[in-house]
């Protein structure tokens, strides 16, 4: 294959993805990582990728870069179910207990399904205790939520992000700091070994944050285009999560760090 050639297919795998990593690449094409950083220079000063540690992303992919929730749900909807589809396992059957849910695409999928399995599993006596409680931040989580028998919803206010469809602000943190959920499903823009966990904006960032701090259990639900990334504003180390959920194998870097942390990696 001819070095332009090549290069074609790591633009277009990059447009696909929204990030590759060198290794990946080095394996794909079956050459070694100077060469494939040689093409990403090339790429890079073409303006079709930017190179970032490990990897490189899509040209327009900044710190600050943030689809609306519309974008982001035509993107990536296999992954996206499989990885749903793990979380939901980790939420006992028809028992109470507690769950936290942040907004994002990838959990809206996670609270669909826990609505469609709550309904068919509801015990017919309706028996009191047996209900799941659910609290979330998110206006499209809540609307699937809200009339589900079998699961109390409970709303955490603030004002609502157009993009995102979140509520932010400190009567967000505020709230979130008062509740202890069993189990809380953070969504994440970027998962990185030394930055941690991120986001672009700020005030989302620090109801991420409070979240993190407020469940006994953390679970990240981050499809591949999310690892080894780096977006604006930290909101938690890779120590203060319990599990991440993912569709694909980390980079060794990401791998290890997860390791050393202590960091239970589920591939969907």
């Amino acid at each position: 294959m001819f070095a332009e050639e090549r290069q074609q297919k790591i633009a277009e795998l990059v447009a696909g993805s929204g990030r590759v990593s060198v290794t990946l690449l080095a394996e794909r094409f079956r050459i070694t990582t100077e060469t494939v950083r040689r093409d990403l220079a090339t790429l890079e000063n073409a303006g079709t990728v930017r190179r970032v540690h490990g990897g490189a992303v899509a040209a327009d992919r900044f710190s600050t870069t943030e689809e609306s929730v519309t974008e982001r749900a035509i993107r990536r909807p296999d992954q996206k179910s499989r990885i749903a589809e793990a979380a939901l396992a980790l939420i006992p059957r028809n028992q109470p207990g507690s769950v936290l849910i942040d907004g994002g695409t990838t959990t809206e999928v996670l609270a669909d399904m826990l609505a469609r399995r709550t309904a068919v599993e509801l015990p017919e006596s309706g028996a009191a205790g047996t209900e799941l409680v659910a609290i979330t931040h998110a206006v499209p989580i809540a609307g699937r939520l809200s009339s589900v028998p079998g699961i109390a919803l409970h709303i955490l206010g603030g004002r609502v992000r157009g993009i995102t469809q979140v509520a932010v602000g400190q009567a967000t943190v505020d709230a979130a700091a008062r509740i202890r959920p069993d189990i809380a499903f953070v969504g994440t823009n970027g998962i990185h070994p030394t930055f941690g966990l991120s986001t672009p904006d700020p005030e989302e960032a620090a109801v991420k944050a409070a979240f993190v701090r407020s469940a006994r259990r953390i679970v990240v639900l981050a499809d591949s285009s999310k690892l080894d990334a780096e977006t604006l504003v930290q909101f938690a180390s890779l120590k203060d999560l319990d599990t991440l959920i993912t569709d694909s194998e980390p980079s060794p870097e990401l791998a290890a760090a997860l390791e050393e942390a202590d960091v239970d990696v589920v591939i969907a």
